[in-house]
């Protein structure tokens, strides 16, 4: 394809779609992950993970679905199940292999399908995506499912992933028994400015063709584009891939600050607005008054008198470049006066 073989690009970096295999390990997301394969190691029966749409919560869905996968365990897995009780057990039984029947049918078929788990060593673990679209309903549902137990420990692991709207039904009072069953709660949340660049940079590292590595985005263009996504990975995905469309249409084999600006400005559902500080216009402020300071000081040469109005000039002269700097960023300090 043209468009990844100008950049020297072997996939698409910024896809919408999690993919694993671009993964970037931040701290916070490795302890959770971490965390939540402890909590089932130790049946802890209900685990949940909040965040905001776009800060993750799907990809470490994903990547724990893999290592389950991995290490053998039964897993049921679920995104968004807009279903009535009922349908919800019939759902997870259908999931874990088994044919659907009545209510009663499908919980004793369960039941013994964990009971066998449970004697095998292996954990049986159910996994919803977009818990939020539950509803009361079916997290009440939930609730009985998680009751299928030994006299030593739960016999369903279940990991919630949902949307700040889950943490507001499980404040409902009718909701009190399966929030007091949680026993561990996680949140994801926008990156900071250093790891939000950093995930740009890593997600091109990911996708380069072997052998090639000059630098795509330059680290301005990183920097506006992960302030204007308010360093959310989603919305960073978005202004990158357009960021990428503008320098290709551009016919530059490197994404600048100009690219990254038009990004931002097709973008304005989307993007934050920041204060963009462009560069050409500070050193030409600079050019004029260094020209100005050098031909005031070569008339002070020639004529005392002019030394109060040089200096007056040149600190309306600091003025100007210090307001001049960047938002965010130190002013730039001018010489000591002559």
């Amino acid at each position: 394809m043209p468009y990844l073989a100008h950049f020297g690009l072997k996939e698409h970096p910024f896809t919408l779609t999690p993919n694993t295999n671009q993964y970037f390990p931040l701290p916070s997301h490795v302890e959770i992950i971490q965390s939540i394969q402890f909590g089932i190691a130790r049946n802890t029966g209900i685990l949940k993970v909040v965040g905001d749409v776009g800060t993750g919560k799907t990809m470490l869905c994903r990547l724990l679905l893999r290592k389950l996968v991995n290490d053998n365990d039964a897993v049921a897995y679920l995104n968004a199940p807009q279903v009535d009780p009922e349908g919800l057990i019939g759902l997870v039984c259908t999931e874990f292999g088994m044919e659907p029947g009545s209510r009663a049918e499908m919980l004793q078929s369960l039941n013994a399908f964990l009971l066998e788990q449970h004697a095998l060593g292996r954990n049986a673990v159910l996994i919803v995506d977009e818990a939020q679209a539950l509803g009361a309903a079916g997290l009440e549902a939930v609730r009985l499912l998680s009751n299928l137990e030994t006299e030593r420990s739960k016999l369903l692991q279940i990991v919630l992933f949902g949307q700040s709207e889950l943490d507001d039904l499980l404040a409902q009072p009718n909701l009190r028994q399966i929030n007091q069953r949680i026993g561990f709660s996680f949140n994801t949340g926008p990156l900071t400015l250093v790891e939000a660049v950093e995930y740009i940079d890593h997600r091109v590292a990911c996708s380069r063709v072997q052998g090639v590595d000059f630098p795509i985005f330059t680290p301005r263009a990183m920097e506006l584009l992960a302030q204007a996504a308010a360093r959310v990975p989603r919305v960073i995905n978005i202004l990158s891939d357009k960021a990428l469309l503008v320098a290709y249409g551009d016919g530059a084999i490197q994404v600048a600050e100009n690219h990254a600006e038009s990004a931002i400005d097709d973008s304005p559902q989307l993007a934050k607005p920041v204060k963009l500080q462009r560069g050409w216009v500070r050193r030409a402020l600079w050019g004029i008054i260094i020209a100005e300071v050098v031909a005031v000081l070569a008339l002070v040469m020639f004529n005392d008198n002019l030394q109060a109005w040089t200096k007056e000039l040149w600190n309306r002269a600091s003025s100007a470049i210090t307001g001049s700097s960047t938002a965010g960023q130190p002013a730039e300090q001018a010489p000591p006066a002559p």
